[in-house]
């Protein structure tokens, strides 16, 4: 009774948390299910966006226009990956491993800008009460407007419905028809080296989008927080498509899994960690998570669908 009392005091949190990352994972899912790319560049410009946004903050920055310039930041770290990988013809995950590695030390003195004592800083610390923030992990089971699920929420969805705009138009068309078919596309005209590009600006611009609001939410942003991002990312898309995929056909339906797929994750994460693991034993468990939901789907296709077929041979 206790484990389950502490479990859904704790899910409030496991909500706030997947939400944000959600939106990462729609970043994700736009590189790796739509342009059919693997894409690195997540676990730095994650925290290049929390970096980012945490300066501006410091500096007075409004915090809407902090998160701005997180997202611009993100969407920079996108563009060198994706000219890394057109201009140069450097391999999409090799760039993005590239993009990462010089994203660590830019982050490091991204968060010392303003301190004159110090040329890196590896975390830089913000606080509710002397800082103008947009949310805080404080006010998680309030039940005013200061709850950060009544902001998440909204933008959560307007992420979603902007998305599902864009790729409906005739650019986003030719976005998603070079990830289907590099060849056909530019059969049709398509230039496919401009789609790459843009595809991993808009990723990587909402991976920083994520990165700000999380070092809002956790009252900081660090070096590390990026840290096995991408893991996180596509651990919400595949368990969102392995548990939705039937239901959730829609393109935008098909976005808003991979965001209940990261609310999934936080809530495992959070019974787990109620049930004794220790959280140096969480990359562990995410790895054995994705690679479950992974295998789920080809089990199903090796083993059940034959049985079915068997089946229903028989009784023909």
């Amino acid at each position: 009774m206790d484990l389950l009392l502490s479990f859904f005091n704790s899910l409030p949190n496991a909500v706030g948390q997947g939400l944000i990352w959600g939106i990462m994972a729609i970043g994700v899912y736009i590189t790796y299910r739509i342009l059919d790319v693997a894409d690195l560049t997540v676990d730095g410009s994650l925290t290049t966006g929390g970096a980012v946004c945490a300066v501006c903050i410091t500096m007075g920055w409004n915090p809407w226009l902090s998160l701005l310039a997180a997202v611009l930041a993100g969407m920079l770290a996108g563009l060198v990956t994706g000219l890394l990988h057109t201009a140069c013809g450097i391999p999409a995950i090799l760039a993005g491993i590239l993009t990462q590695l010089a994203l660590y030390s830019l982050n490091l003195r991204i968060m010392a800008i303003g301190d004159p004592n110090a040329a890196t800083k590896a975390t830089l610390a913000l606080s509710v009460d002397n800082d103008q923030l947009l949310l805080s992990s404080r006010y998680i089971r309030y039940t005013t407007l200061e709850n950060p699920l009544v902001l998440l929420i909204p933008v959560t969805l307007l992420v979603i419905a902007l998305l599902y705009w864009f790729f409906g138009t005739e650019l986003g068309s030719a976005l998603r028809a070079t990830g289907a078919n590099q060849a056909m596309a530019r059969a049709q005209g398509i230039n496919t080296s401009f789609g790459k590009v843009l595809g991993l600006v808009v990723s990587n611009g909402l991976v920083a989008l994520s990165g700000a609001l999380l070092a809002q939410y956790q009252g900081s942003a660090t070096n590390d927080m990026g840290r096995g991002a991408i893991v996180i990312g596509l651990a919400a898309v595949i368990i969102g498509e392995v548990l939705l995929s039937r239901v959730f056909r829609n393109f935008a339906l098909k976005l808003l899994s991979a965001v209940i797929g990261a609310i999934i994750y936080y809530a495992v994460i959070t019974l787990v960690l109620r049930l004794g693991l220790e959280s140096t034993d969480l990359k562990l468990l995410t790895a054995l998570v994705v690679a479950i939901f992974l295998a789920i789907p080809y089990w199903k296709g090796r083993y059940f669908s034959k049985h079915f077929r068997r089946g229903g041979a028989s009784h023909a």
